[in-house]
């Protein structure tokens, strides 16, 4: 029990906590403005169509309507932009979880579920346990590296749980059918249309993707296995867009934590005092 709880509460400087307080609050307006913009349009939809998720049934949540809704994405991006500051982190942190928590709600209630948000919302949701912290505070800390392992074990899960899903819902034969044949006829880009010629690469990839999942664990090791998973989910998810237009920004953003960002120096024009030089290269914990 010791050893697990020392690596849960493995400590890391606070100032990557600060970074990703920073970068997480800030991508919310251009995944509620842009990438999901769509979520707005269900305040135009028939409220007989809302079909909450189990734990919108379990609370309180209100059925959406057209008010809410928009209200909902003003209020969300407004809060981001201010918690971005880093000011009040404990209580404007928590108040942007329950803003999103509520925005994904009421995206992921009318019969389609994302799963690229869930290490996303543990984000949000850890955030505002640790204290203020700077960008540039290297000093360890336990508290600030739970809230990274939690974000950090929440990326796993998802590489891990969709490989779960593909085949308790497609069997064997997502990995062994034409499901990127499908896809790239769907959502092909001029990378990924040549691909159609040479189906056989298709399939490999669909079982190298299915591979690549249930060996996500190894992110959280350290050292050099560690460093290759985080840069083959790079790797991944870049090719994944150059060749099908699939980004899961969200997720990719959660990706971050691997990172000691707290090593990271703001340039000159972004700091109150010039400092000779800029960012550190970024290592992986």
């Amino acid at each position: 029990m010791s050893a697990l709880s020392g690596w849960w509460f493995e400590p890391v400087g606070r100032g990557r906590v600060a970074w990703l307080r920073t970068l997480l609050y800030l991508f919310i307006p251009v995944d509620v403005l842009l990438t999901t913009s769509w979520v707005v349009d269900h305040a135009d939809v028939p409220s007989r169509l809302y079909q909450p998720l189990y734990v919108a049934r379990l609370m309180p949540f209100p059925v959406p309507t057209a008010g809410l809704v928009r209200g909902l994405q003003v209020a969300v991006v407004v809060a981001a932009l201010v918690a971005a500051s880093g000011r009040l982190p404990r209580l404007l942190g928590a108040v942007v979880f329950a803003l999103y928590f509520q925005w994904m709600l009421i995206a992921m209630s009318y019969g389609k579920v994302d799963h690229d948000r869930f290490a996303f919302l543990v984000a949000l949701a850890v955030l505002p346990t640790v204290a203020a912290a700077r960008h540039r505070d290297t000093e360890p800390d336990d508290g600030a590296g739970w809230a990274v392992r939690c974000i950090q074990v929440a990326v796993v899960a998802t590489y891990f749980l969709a490989a779960f899903a593909k085949f308790r819902f497609g069997g064997w034969d997502w990995a062994n059918g034409a499901t990127l044949t499908r896809a790239v006829l769907r959502r092909g880009t001029f990378l990924g249309t040549p691909l159609l010629s040479v189906p056989w690469l298709l399939h490999l990839t669909q079982w190298g993707i299915i591979a690549f999942e249930l060996l996500s664990p190894l992110l959280l090791l350290r050292g050099r296995v560690g460093r290759g998973m985080v840069a083959l989910c790079v790797v991944f998810h870049v090719v994944t867009y150059a060749t099908i237009t699939i980004i899961f920004l969200p997720h990719v953003m959660c990706l971050l934590a691997f990172f000691r960002l707290e090593h990271l120096r703001l340039p000159a024009v972004l700091r109150r005092r010039s400092v000779q030089g800029y960012a550190e290269p970024l290592g992986v914990a």
